[in-house]
């Protein structure tokens, strides 16, 4: 316990204990409950007697210590603290205390009694910052002992305390003067525990039960037919306990893995049926692709139509004159060798006749076709796509001229139709023709009128076959002439001003023919312009008898996958597919590089390292599945072992060798060749001259 002083000193009280005040009142103990803290930090009550000789000595000292005070102050100051310094003996200190205390309570006693009965006197008192005490060494000296005052920088917490319900001085609990040290700062905001934590405890009662029991005793029956024996079994201790518990946990333990196995067993099984499923549909998918190809690839053959049809045709012609020839040569000599040889010849040129037929008549076929189509085409309404995505359609007076002329040729081209339709047909035909007078409307008109004369004469139809294939040629040339069709001036192949035609006519050395430039097939490794479609078609139908279908799918499929990068490549759209399949039996020996699979229709070609464009030296022929698989990758360079790579970049440096010398491509090897030496993983290989055409 401890007065409300600033000085800290402590004084005894005239109350005891914890929680209560006790005080003395004319002999008897007065019991006064806690009181709120209500004196400043600087002021306290206090009752003096000037006539006691001792407390006239401590107020003699308190004076002395104010009048040292504003000294002593200035000390303290410069030294930046304000420690008070208790000098001397601690227990003579004590002592002095004790009796001090005992003659101011005493005489604050004494006054309450006789000046102010019933009624404390308080009065406000500042407290030095140094004060001066005497303290009784022993029974005849006395020491002065200066004792500075320190006031706490911060505000103590009040930890409660007493009142005096006589004297109304407030004593309370002891507190610690050591400044408590701040925590350091973290740079966070951190609460209070006690705020947020809720502290729960659990304590178990047990409430009384209070229960009576009946004996049997003399006088007494008590009925035992509901009563139970029991008996005591075995003591288990802990350790068949904890061993029972480990024996059952196993069991449960074995049951769950055989759960757990079962499970995983069953899903492996599953995902093994499925992909058992899958590669099976995967299989049958590809076989019945095989046998449609197969199947379409002998319906090309039996009904031919189109070029790579009969290019089929030849080639297979061509394989079984090989393989007749090499029969005969094994089997025969002399003249029967010489006999079976020319009966072959005979047998192959029949066979090369028929097909001539056939193909004159499908020529015929597709050339009327063509001509559907031409027409057709300048027919069409002119269409743009507006900026919502619907498109707009609108005929203009030409497109209009020119459906018109469709309709009419279509018409005269029709078999089987009634006289009088046929009639009316021509008498429309020849209206349309007499807008315009030249000697080919001449013509027309004179055929129309020869017509309809015989048939007026009932003259059969098929003596008219004739006369109608002239009508249907010259006005297929009257639609054809941009002045009386001007829709057609913008499809023609031939423009119709001949000085546009210096530049781009070529002249072919094999059929003396001058012919625009995109007749002449010019393949990545040839020098010059050579023969035209035409002459290379046929000599290709009299000697090599190659088929190009399968190297037009496979260069086909190659543009379509590099479109879809677009990334603006422009090689492959730049190469022909003899170089293509050049590439691919002369580099690539017509297999696949990893698994040497050697049909073409299984094969493709795709990028090296899809990083840079597709080119001859950027290339790798693999089949389809392979192919999906390599594109997957990020770094060939670190997925193929390095005799593979080694063979892939000697492939790459013959290609090339080889395309370096076509002009368009030449460009793009020389900076990809510089690419390459800035990332320093290729070696540049030298370049042939190039060659001009």
């Amino acid at each position: 316990m401890e007065q409300k002083l600033p000085n800290s000193a402590q004084c005894e009280s005239p109350c005891e204990g914890l929680g209560n005040a006790v005080t003395r009142n004319n002999g008897q103990d007065i019991l006064e409950p806690d009181a709120a803290f209500s004196a400043s930090s600087e002021s306290m009550s206090l009752v003096s007697n000037d006539n006691d000789p001792t407390l006239l000595e401590i107020n003699d000292s308190a004076r002395e210590g104010q009048t040292s005070q504003n000294s002593v102050r200035s000390a303290d100051m410069a030294n930046g603290t304000r420690r008070g310094s208790m000098i001397e003996d601690a227990e003579a200190l004590k002592r002095a205390r004790a009796n001090s205390d005992e003659t101011i309570q005493s005489e604050k006693l004494y006054l309450d009694q006789e000046a102010f009965p019933g009624k404390a006197v308080q009065q406000d008192y500042h407290m030095p910052d140094v004060i001066t005490v005497r303290v009784q060494r022993d029974s005849a000296s006395l020491q002065d002992v200066v004792v500075k005052i320190e006031r706490p920088a911060y505000h103590k917490p009040f930890l409660g305390g007493f009142k005096n319900r006589i004297t109304g001085v407030e004593f309370h609990n002891a507190g610690s003067q050591t400044i408590p040290k701040t925590p350091p700062d973290k740079g966070i905001q951190v609460f209070c525990r006690e705020t947020q934590t809720f502290f729960e405890k659990n304590k178990p009662q047990q409430t009384k039960n209070t229960t009576s029991t009946q004996m049997t005793k003399i006088g007494l029956y008590v009925s035992n037919t509901t009563d139970k024996v029991i008996s005591p079994g075995k003591y288990l201790t802990a350790e068949e306990y904890h061993k029972r518990r480990l024996e059952a946990v196993i069991v449960l333990q074995t049951y769950f893995r055989r759960w757990h196995a079962i499970n995983v067993v069953q899903n492996l099984r599953e995902l093994k049926r499925l992909r058992l499923a899958w590669e099976a549909q995967e299989e049958l998918q590809r076989k019945q692709a095989k046998e449609e190809k197969l199947r379409r690839e002998y319906e090309r053959r039996l009904n031919p139509k189109t070029k790579e049809d009969f290019e089929l045709l030849y080639h297979a012609v061509e394989l079984w004159r090989q393989e007749e020839t090499e029969k005969i040569n094994r089997s025969l000599t002399g003249a029967e060798r010489k006999a079976a040889l020319c009966g072959l010849l005979e047998k192959e040129a029949q066979l090369i006749a028929s097909i001539g037929r056939h193909k004159l008549n499908v020529d015929e076929e597709n050339q009327q076709k063509a001509i559907l189509h031409f027409l057709d085409k300048c027919a069409q309404p002119k269409r743009w796509k507006a900026y919502d995505g619907r498109i707009t359609e609108m005929d203009t007076p030409h497109t209009l001229r020119a459906r018109e002329l469709f309709e009419l040729y279509f018409s005269i081209s029709m078999n089987g139709i009634p006289k009088e339709e046929r009639i009316d047909v021509l008498l429309t035909l020849r209206r349309t023709v007499k807008e315009h007078e030249c000697k080919l409307t001449q013509e027309i008109v004179e055929l129309i009128d020869r017509e309809v004369d015989l048939m007026s004469r009932e003259v059969k139809e098929c003596n008219l076959e004739g006369l109608r294939r002239r009508i249907r040629t010259l006005f297929l040339q009257y639609a054809k002439n941009p002045k009386f069709n001007p829709e057609v001036a913008r499809i023609l192949k031939v423009p119709p001003d001949p000085l546009k035609l210096y530049k781009t006519v070529h002249f072919c050395q094999s059929c003396k023919n001058h012919l625009m430039s995109t007749e002449f097939p010019v393949p990545a490794r040839s020098r010059t312009i050579g023969r035209c479609r035409l002459c290379y078609k046929l000599g290709n139908e009299a000697q090599q008898r190659d088929t190009f279908f399968k190297y037009k799918l496979l260069l086909e499929n190659l543009r379509k996958s590099e479109a879809d990068y677009q990334d603006d490549a422009k090689i492959v759209f730049s190469i022909q597919h003899q170089d293509l399949q050049y590439m691919i039996e002369t580099i690539w020996g017509c297999q696949s590089a990893l698994s040497a699979c050697s049909d073409l229709y299984d094969l493709v070609m795709v990028r090296w390292d899809k990083q840079y464009e597709w080119s001859p030296w950027n290339t790798i022929l693999l089949t389809e599945d392979e192919a999906d698989a390599h594109l997957k990758l990020c770094n060939p360079e670190k997925a193929y072992e390095a005799t593979f790579i080694d063979g892939i970049k000697n492939k790459h440096i013959q290609a090339k060798t080889c395309f370096a010398q076509f002009p368009a491509l030449a460009s793009f090897l020389q900076r990809r060749d510089d690419e390459a030496n800035a990332n320093g993983f290729l070696i540049a290989t030298p370049i042939p001259p190039v060659t001009q055409p």
